[in-house]
């Protein structure tokens, strides 16, 4: 699975629908592609599992519509072009379906009848079809609530990591703080230094001028006692 980290931000359930609607939409495109081959009951069971598939398929259509409005504005337009394109499929799907659904006589074949007296069997198998499409959406929907939870739990453990990542840079801005703090005492402590040495140097050169001068005096007045 793709890190969350390495796409945009709001992304995420959205991929994960479409990945669930394109196997979804695949299934359905095979169904209908069964169904004309098919007569009698095993037509009917099909259109009724493409039925499902197509409810299923609505249904992530309407969820991936909630969810590409947390895409940035950025990136929206690649996704709203692709929602279009699943939206017009899945109305092509539709009405295909329709149009095989009301070929009655390929769906009953011989055994339609206008008469109410021969419905009780369609009834039992229509409850039972009922019952497994029931099954059927139910497993589908666990499905997607443990895809949803992996991709939660693997959300999860990225954030922890980062935060982890997150506290050791702060570890280290903060020592690398420190350092130049500490480097800043010894900068004052150096120029310090520098300030006491340099009025120790002028001194010296006060004092030395001082004894030049004195003993400039002293050699005159030595000379100008000899002379006198």
């Amino acid at each position: 699975m793709a890190n969350p980290l390495d796409t945009d931000a709001g992304s995420e359930l959205f991929n994960s629908y479409e990945a669930e609607f394109k196997l979804v939409q695949a299934d359905l495109t095979q169904k209908l592609d069964q169904i004309p081959e098919l007569g009698g009951e095993p037509r009917k069971a099909a259109i009724n599992q493409a039925e499902r598939a197509l409810e299923e398929a609505d249904e992530l259509l309407g969820q991936m519509r909630l969810e590409k409005q947390n895409i940035p504005s950025a990136s929206r337009t690649k996704v709203n072009q692709r929602f279009r394109n699943y939206e017009t499929d899945t109305d092509r799907a539709r009405r295909k379906l329709r149009s095989l659904a009301d070929d009655r006589a390929a769906l009953f074949g011989t055994r339609y009848t206008d008469d109410p007296s021969s419905g009780a069997g369609d009834a039992q198998l229509e409850q039972r079809q009922q019952l497994l499409a029931g099954t059927e959406r139910l497993d589908r929907s666990t499905q997607r609530l443990r895809a949803s939870q992996a991709l939660a739990n693997e959300t999860e453990a990225i954030g922890a990591h980062t935060l982890g990542e997150l506290h050791q840079q702060r570890a280290r801005i903060q020592h690398v703080n420190d350092t130049f703090l500490e480097s800043e005492t010894y900068v004052d402590r150096s120029v310090k230094t520098l300030r006491g040495m340099a009025r120790r140097m002028a001194t010296n050169r006060v004092i030395t001028i001082a004894i030049i001068t004195i003993l400039v005096l002293l050699i005159i007045a030595v000379v100008w006692a000899k002379f006198r």
